[in-house]
């Protein structure tokens, strides 16, 4: 026990020298250790698939360290292909992510993605648990976090069903927070939050794995606000992107002057996702060097690692797509992802550059 308290003070602290605690966040997070929603089985993600952390001086190790604890695989199935699909998430993105929810005490919040019941936890020691409501799809992850929650002693309002619908007969809220990545906010969701309100969320579209987003809901009923840095989240499970049709065709080789990884900045991964809708991208890192791969969802693909050549697949020529982009992005004065924002409309998703009234797309 006394180890584990340790453990736990440790972290708190690192999260607190690096500046993601305001003193009030800091009081809570003493308060509320993340052990206590943290379940016997789980698994440390690895390159290819998620590991089982099999003994206890491992469990306590990961779970007291700034890394995201993976507490379910496959969405709960046995022998599957080790995926994860639900974690407790990397505490410093966690206090991010409270802290820009910007609460205030009385604050009435909705929490999309319960999981093991740990943000709610936060939330009702600094908000009240009767102000905190929390919705879970997984049957299984819903019972944990009810159990971890009622055996830490808090009782906020939980519920099992479809985060994307909400909680619509208890709104308007003050703040909501995703806790699993959506491809889309929904307006739905947009109108369950009084004007004012903030919404904070992490998204993943097909060229990017993932971004913050802090919006504010407007009084004509849209919500509007700038990205605020890379989050990795998984994605919520209606929201998840369906494989695509395989890669076809002959390699036409095709020359280029773009280092594949001047393509890796969050910045410039906002900027092609929204020009270039539909188009992936995959990266891999090998020794010093660093191979990309594109996508377009329609059979045709690209290639490239740092040289001379670029290798194009299908009917698009895919990578002279993504190097006009590139100098679409570069001449724009290569604007970093904080320049960058969404603005949500009963009719749009809008991703615009340094203020809304300039528009990247709207889809």
């Amino acid at each position: 026990m006394v180890t584990e308290i340790q453990g736990y003070a440790s972290l708190v602290q690192h999260l607190d020298a690096r500046g993601f605690l305001d003193e009030e966040w800091r009081r809570i997070f003493d308060t509320v250790r993340r052990d206590w929603f943290v379940p016997e089985r789980i698994w440390r993600q690895g390159p290819d698939r998620c590991e089982p952390v099999t003994s206890h001086a491992n469990w306590l190790a990961l779970v007291h360290s700034d890394e995201p604890v993976v507490i379910q695989v496959d969405d709960g199935a046995e022998e599957g292909p080790g995926v994860a699909t639900s974690s407790n998430s990397m505490p410093s993105m966690v206090a991010k992510m409270l802290g820009l929810l910007e609460v205030e005490r009385g604050a009435r919040v909705l929490e999309i993605g319960t999981a093991s019941g740990y943000v709610a936890a936060l939330l009702s020691a600094r908000l009240g648990e009767e102000n905190v409501y929390s919705i879970e799809l997984d049957q299984a992850l819903a019972e944990l976090a009810a159990g971890n929650l009622h055996a830490a002693g808090y009782m906020p309002q939980l519920r099992r069903g479809d985060g994307e619908q909400g909680w619509p007969e208890a709104a308007p809220f003050d703040r909501l927070i995703a806790t699993c990545a959506l491809r889309t906010i929904s307006h739905g969701l947009v109108e369950q939050v009084r004007p004012g309100g903030i919404i904070v969320a992490p998204l993943a579209r097909d060229f990017w794995s993932g971004a913050l987003v802090q919006l504010t809901v407007q009084d004509d009923g849209s919500a509007s606000g700038p990205f605020r840095g890379g989050a990795s989240y998984m994605a919520m499970r209606s929201h998840r992107t369906p494989d695509g049709p395989p890669v076809e065709g002959r390699a036409r080789a095709t020359d280029t002057a773009l280092d594949p990884r001047q393509l890796l900045t969050l910045g410039f991964a906002i900027y092609a996702g929204a020009r270039m809708p539909g188009v992936s991208m995959i990266h891999r890192e090998v020794g010093a060097t660093v191979e990309v791969w594109l996508m377009d969802g329609a059979g045709s693909g690209a290639f490239c690692e740092p040289g001379e050549q670029a290798w194009q697949y299908g009917d698009r020529d895919l990578w002279s797509d993504i190097e006009t982009t590139y100098q679409e992005y570069a001449a724009l004065g290569s604007p970093t992802s904080d320049a960058f924002g969404l603005t949500v409309t009963p009719r749009s998703q809008e991703v615009w550059l340094t203020h809304p009234g300039r528009v990247i797309v709207s889809a």
